[in-house]
């Protein structure tokens, strides 16, 4: 498999739902159910739904939803916990309704509210979304005490939710310190660091975007002793020159890593991110030629 199709495999989960698309559900479903049969499907992850619309997700996908070959469903969950679990059971031992909840996605900025994860049951990926404006290192201490995975938000309908290179550099770093996988989301439609309009509309504001390419690169060379000034220059890099891909590895200017690693990086480490278009980051790495 080459390096780019290795770092790409089922690294998008679909968030339709959620800005800037801001989908229905019925359409955001239909989107689904066409990707699962599309050329690009290989690339697809899960299906991400927050708790409190689980029922109408099951309304709308069982007409499209084959019980033999089930939708893999990310759940973002709110302000209750418990009512969020509650909600996550009632749906998720229903296998002869083709939908396999694999994960919970939640928020935390306390190691406080982190502790409040051991309610969740183990066999429950759960993906806590903390800040990372100053150090993580507790936080993540936290999040691997209680078995969990981080999450980090790359981006926004508004400039100032995209964090710096160097804030998302020293986060890659100290997850692989504390050995904490993680995901991503918000604002990584584009394979590449670049500046483009926030969300579609006519008059969108711009700015300056994070790139999955860029953002996955860098966890993997990460892991490879990359360091995090290091990793920050992978992440502020635009010139698709300067990344190579090949049937042995991935490289940035000279720093190279092995499809191996990189298989690794992407099963154990980097695991996906959110994107609310599908369409869009795979139309774009067939224009940079990677796909």
């Amino acid at each position: 498999m080459s390096a780019v199709r290795t770092l790409l495999q089922s690294l998008i989960d679909y968030a339709g739902l959620f800005p800037p698309a801001g989908l229905d559900m019925e359409t955001a479903v239909r989107n689904y159910a066409a990707y699962r049969r599309g050329d690009d499907r290989w690339a697809l992850g899960k299906f991400i739904v927050p708790a409190s619309r689980l029922a109408e997700f099951e309304r709308t996908a069982a007409p499209l939803v084959d019980p033999a070959d089930p939708w893999p469903l990310s759940v973002l969950g709110g302000s209750d916990l418990n009512q969020d679990l509650a909600m996550i059971l009632e749906h998720r031992y229903h296998p002869t309704r083709g939908l396999a909840i694999e994960s919970l996605e939640a928020k935390a900025a306390s190691t406080v509210e982190i502790d409040h994860a051991t309610r969740i049951p183990r066999d429950l990926a759960t993906y806590i979304e903390i800040p990372i404006a100053a150090p993580p290192d507790n936080l993540l201490a936290a999040i691997r005490l209680v078995g969990g995975r981080a999450k980090i938000r790359t981006g926004g309908v508004k400039p100032e939710l995209f964090p710096s290179p160097a804030d998302v550099a020293r986060f890659l770093f100290a997850c692989a310190a504390a050995r904490v996988s993680f995901k991503a989301t918000a604002g990584l439609h584009h394979p590449l660091r670049c500046v483009r309009p926030l969300t579609y509309e006519k008059n969108s504001a711009t700015g300056t975007m994070h790139g999955f390419l860029n953002l996955f690169l860098a966890a993997a060379l990460v892991q490879g002793g990359l360091s995090a000034a290091e990793a920050a220059q992978v992440l502020e890099e635009t010139d698709p020159k300067e990344f190579e891909f090949d049937g042995q590895g991935a490289g940035w200017r000279g720093r190279r890593v092995t499809v191996d690693a990189l298989a690794m990086t992407r099963s154990t480490f980097a695991l996906s991110f959110g994107s609310c278009s599908f369409d869009e980051p795979m139309a774009e790495i067939r224009e940079l030629g990677l796909r």
